[in-house]
């Protein structure tokens, strides 16, 4: 299934947990004078309008970033990451993933990007020439099998999957596992959303069983509009880097009241 676009929930206070993770970490690895892999596996078109249609329609950025800026320190990964899109994208532009990262990264480092719907990855293709990254229309754990180990070797994988497939819930504790036995060095990164019937809970008692010393971080919000059935979004890290429980820690009290 193809369905899926995010242009209609991108900086919403999932977007807003991930990708403030996601901008830290990556700042950590960067501290460091060695390069890294980047890969993302289910990547969209890296770059959003939050005055488009789509995503006034939902009004979940509205609900989300719009809220959400104002709790972090101005000197945090994150706001500098969104800062920076604004300056080269416009006052409305938001990062996804791809571009927290590759505003992140520097020029010794390596990005591979895997996306399967048409219209996205040609926006993605379309927007990424100037990040340096390498975009593959490919299944996004295919692409993650071929590459791993990458080079070089150290590095992060974001797994961000859609979750339009119920089936996707008992195969992504394989996939990383899988993965991780090929590059058993690189920090995981698995995005999940916490739905009121709970499909999550089984994929994580695998994962649990799997990376027992594994960060797990979940931050819970209203649904964003009568019938959405996402209330909460989590995070499952695998290697993560020293600091990160502290820093989801620090997260929890920017998520208490929004």
């Amino acid at each position: 299934m193809l369905s899926y676009q995010h242009a209609y929930h991108a900086g919403n206070l999932a977007d807003v947990h991930k990708h403030a993770v996601l901008a830290w970490v990556l700042d950590y690895l960067t501290a460091k004078d060695k390069p890294l892999s980047y890969i993302e596996t289910h990547a969209g078109r890296g770059l959003y309008d939050l005055a488009a249609p789509e995503a006034v329609k939902t009004g979940e950025a509205g609900a989300g970033i719009a809220l959400a800026e104002s709790r972090f320190p101005a000197d945090h990964p994150y706001r500098q990451r969104l800062s920076e899109a604004r300056a080269a994208y416009g006052d409305t532009a938001y990062p996804g993933s791809p571009l927290v990262a590759a505003l992140g990264l520097r020029e010794t480092d390596t990005i591979h990007l895997a996306e399967l719907h048409p219209q996205e990855v040609a926006h993605l293709r379309a927007a990424s020439g100037p990040w340096g990254a390498h975009v593959h229309q490919r299944d996004g754990f295919d692409l993650a099998l071929a590459l791993t180990p990458p080079t070089p070797r150290r590095g992060l994988m974001l797994v961000d999957p859609s979750y339009e497939v119920k089936s996707d819930y008992d195969a992504i504790p394989k996939h990383l596992s899988h993965i991780h036995r090929k590059w058993n060095v690189g920090v995981l990164m698995l995005w999940y959303p916490i739905l009121a019937a709970g499909p999550h809970l089984g994929m994580l008692t695998s994962l649990s069983a799997a990376f027992p010393d594994a960060l797990r971080h979940e931050v819970r919000f209203a649904p964003a509009r009568d019938g959405h059935r996402m209330e909460g979004s989590g995070l499952f890290v695998v290697n993560a880097p020293f600091g990160l429980a502290d820093e989801t820690a620090r997260l929890t009290g920017i998520f208490r009241g929004l």
